[in-house]
């Protein structure tokens, strides 16, 4: 609900900023980003206070500080022979023959063929793959994905229409240990007597 609330109110706002732009004959400008509206300042004119926008949008809870995604992509176009080890989100959309390793999420593309072993924290299959996959947490074979090999995985998930011919092992992930030490009262007996 709240992302439709915002996108209606991004929406009000760039019609009215386009009403606004063509009654004072102020020429559209350019913007690559078409989540925000453009803005234009005529050179000379000074810069004004923040002014209130007419519709408020809904409260949205504030984004935990995080860096940017990282991530690597081997298009459509590539070929690659041997091993590739990443520490960031991969994606494959070529052709890789030879292991694969990442400590983030991998992804093979609708246009992705990997013949060779996959390890990951994570692993996203929307192509296909000929290899075993291991994976910390959770794999998923999507809908025209593929895959012949076997998974070691704490979690899975096949979509209706995705292709899969091998074993499956699934592993429990190992339990975080607590650094609470655990203390006992001690135990009074009465006897009667």
């Amino acid at each position: 609900m709240i992302v439709r609330d915002r996108a209606l109110a991004l929406q009000v706002l760039r019609v009215s900023d386009q009403a606004l732009r063509q009654k004072e004959g102020i020429p559209k400008v350019w913007n690559k980003r078409n989540d925000e509206p453009a803005t234009f300042r005529p050179p000379g004119e000074p810069v004004r206070g923040s002014v209130p926008a007419p519709i408020a949008p809904a409260p949205i809870a504030p984004a935990a500080p995080s860096r940017p995604r990282q991530s690597a992509a081997i298009g459509p176009s590539m070929t690659i022979k041997g091993e590739i080890r990443a520490r960031e989100e991969l994606l494959v959309d070529g052709e890789v023959e030879g292991l694969l390793e990442s400590q983030s999420l991998l992804t093979v593309g609708p246009n992705g063929k990997v013949r060779g072993n996959i390890k990951a924290r994570e692993v996203a299959i929307f192509g296909s793959v000929h290899g075993n996959v291991e994976v910390t947490e959770k794999i998923a074979i999507r809908e025209q994905g593929s895959l012949i090999g076997d998974i070691k995985s704490a979690g899975i998930s096949i979509d209706d229409g995705a292709y899969f011919k091998g074993s499956i092992d699934i592993v429990r992930p190992e339990p975080k240990v607590t650094t609470k030490a655990v203390q006992s009262e001690p135990r009074i007996e009465a006897h009667a007597g």
